[in-house]
């Protein structure tokens, strides 16, 4: 099992390295702030590790939930740290793979219930309600990490061609066809850089 400092480390890298083309994917559609504002959340997070590290998982992860909320402006903020705190509720303290997609699952639940939002509305949960759909789905296929770093990049794309219907976005209506969503861009980015720790 991944430790927690190293999934910490490569999310707010990972984060770091794209801050700009969120900010820009952002300006195109919504505030503008997406990349920054993340930035700021996960920087906070790889801060707080020494003490997060010192805790069982799900209160590490409700922890650093907290921690986005309190740290991130706009919408990213409350929603990643309710997916994180839905999460951290879940997650026993030495979780098997289904135990983990369990956890995710809730995370999400929390991220539609924040949000009020579905899928095919242009956000990120287009990114995260399939995959956790497919990662349950899935918990005993041996390549699931590989396979579920490919699933996040077909659904990313697939926001491309959607209207937005929530958020500063759908202020656009059909302008905001053509643009990929910055939610479910940052969504993907943060799987690939976990799912490619595991598959190391």
């Amino acid at each position: 099992m991944l430790k927690l400092m190293t999934i910490i480390d490569s999310c707010a890298d990972t984060i770091t390295q794209n801050t700009e083309i969120l900010t820009s994917l952002d300006q195109a559609i919504g505030d503008g702030d997406h990349g920054i504002n993340l930035k700021r959340g996960f920087d906070a997070i790889k801060e707080q590790k020494s003490e997060l590290i010192e805790l069982p998982l799900g209160k590490a992860l409700q922890s650093a939930g907290m921690k986005l909320v309190m740290s991130v402006g706009g919408a990213s903020g409350p929603l990643y740290g309710s997916l994180l705190m839905a999460m951290g509720k879940s997650m026993p303290d030495n979780p098997n793979t289904a135990e983990i997609s369990k956890a995710f699952e809730a995370g999400v639940e929390a991220v539609k219930a924040r949000g009020k939002s579905d899928v095919g509305q242009k956000t990120m949960l287009d990114v995260l309600i399939p995959l956790s759909e497919y990662f349950s789905a899935n918990v005993n296929n041996v390549d699931i990490c590989a396979n579920m770093i490919d699933q996040a990049q077909l659904l990313l794309e697939s926001t491309r061609e959607m209207q937005a219907k929530k958020g500063r976005a759908s202020f656009l209506g059909e302008r905001s066809i053509g643009h990929l969503d910055p939610g479910a861009y940052s969504s993907a980015l943060l799987v690939k850089a976990i799912c490619e720790l595991e598959k190391k």
